[in-house]
């Protein structure tokens, strides 16, 4: 789920960014000279950006300002909530711990992430590691990152990361399920010469 937010939004950001980075240096183009074309919201140089008329045109109108003020808030309202949202923590500081005596405890996140990221780089194959928990106290999901040596087999790295990274994981942390996705990269290395 985090996934397809973060996906969702890069390309909002990207629409944006292109959206604005366009209409701005087709208007800085077209002050510096550049003949517009036809359908251009302006058409020469020296035409400003906005004209009395169009400035003064509904100032009179009662429903104008709550309008435009209404338009206002919501624009900085949604843009505060993407704001928020990009600075929000996406680590989970802590995870609960059931330890069967009903009071239960509690890990630091950190300490999951370092100990799952040790594992995977002793594995056989493995060059760096990097180990992330996402999700909530309560149902944690792990996103690791694995970079893998030239002659590593991917399947084999896979199998034992979840057949006992995972699993020890699992059990320290008295989980029947550890949701992971893992993202394998392999190591660049230089090219050996062949005689």
């Amino acid at each position: 789920m985090t996934g397809v937010r973060t996906k969702v939004n890069r390309v909002l950001l990207t629409l944006a960014g292109l959206l604005l980075v366009v209409a701005g240096g087709a208007t800085l183009a077209v002050g510096l000279g550049v003949k517009p074309p036809s359908w251009w919201i302006y058409d020469d140089r020296h035409e400003v950006l906005l004209t009395e008329a169009n400035r003064t045109r509904w100032r009179d109108e009662g429903w104008w300002w709550p309008v435009v003020i209404a338009v206002l808030a919501v624009l900085l309202l949604l843009a505060l909530w993407w704001l928020s949202a990009e600075l929000r923590r996406h680590r989970l500081a802590a995870l609960a711990v059931d330890t069967g005596d009903g009071d239960g405890a509690e890990v630091r996140g950190r300490a999951v992430e370092d100990a799952l990221g040790d594992e995977a780089e002793r594995l056989p194959g493995v060059d760096r590691a990097r180990v992330l928990l996402r999700g909530r106290r309560d149902s944690p999901e792990v996103k690791a990152g694995l970079r893998l040596e030239p002659n590593a087999g991917p399947r084999e790295t896979l199998e034992h990361l979840v057949g006992q990274g995972l699993r020890n994981a699992r059990g320290s942390l008295g989980r029947d399920e550890l949701p992971a996705e893992v993202v394998l990269k392999a190591a660049r290395h230089k090219a050996e010469r062949v005689s």
